[in-house]
């Protein structure tokens, strides 16, 4: 579990945390859990969302346990230096989906001292490194890897399987869509398909 470091503001230019991990590991539960936590410490707290992520709600960034966050949908990385500008902490939801300039716009909010806190899928459903997370990853402070469970066995789950035959890289989607497994039951379930 993360926990916030106590900081002296003065001193301290401003920081990028990332939450991964699989589908359902709990990425947005965290990234609430920290944001609501900066509201109670009286921080002004902005989160944003890609435009393209309406599962739940339209506006609202809103975890797989119904908890939720009043959002603001973005289109692209760009428009955030403008709409963080007077926010102390930026929370940034589903990162894997914004465009390569995220990281260039979490270090611009970092060192105009914002606490900018990230969450995506580290791991598309191929299993491989997802969009601009690697590089968020890499400039990041502090970075959490959360876990699923394993719907096949009970082991930690840190891949999202995709149930169904498409190449699409970008499917929204939830359990009917997608299954958290572990690292076996993942290349296991990957070797069975390329042989069908």
């Amino acid at each position: 579990m993360f926990l916030e470091n106590p900081i002296n503001y003065q001193n301290q230019s401003g920081w990028i945390e990332v939450i991964c991990g699989s589908m359902f590991s709990g990425k947005t539960e965290e990234l609430i859990r920290r944001l609501k936590r900066a509201q109670i410490a009286g921080l002004k707290v902005e989160i944003f969302k890609p435009t393209i992520d309406v599962r739940y709600d339209e506006e609202a960034v809103v975890s797989h346990d119904n908890n939720a966050l009043k959002g603001t949908p973005v289109d692209s990385s760009a428009s955030l230096t403008l709409l963080a500008s007077d926010c102390d902490v930026v929370g940034i939801d589903e990162a894997q989906f914004f465009d390569k300039g995220i990281v260039e716009v979490a270090n611009w909010l970092a060192n105009n001292g914002k606490r900018v806190i990230i969450a995506g899928l580290d791991m598309d459903f191929k299993g491989r490194p997802f969009g601009p997370m690697p590089q968020l990853m890499a400039i990041a402070e502090y970075v959490t890897k959360v876990h699923a469970i394993c719907v096949e066995t009970g082991n930690l789950a840190n891949y999202s399987h995709r149930k169904h035959k498409s190449e699409s890289l970008v499917e929204l989607g939830e359990l009917e869509h997608y299954e958290p497994l572990s690292r076996a039951a993942f290349w296991n379930k990957l070797k069975q398909e390329e042989e069908l």
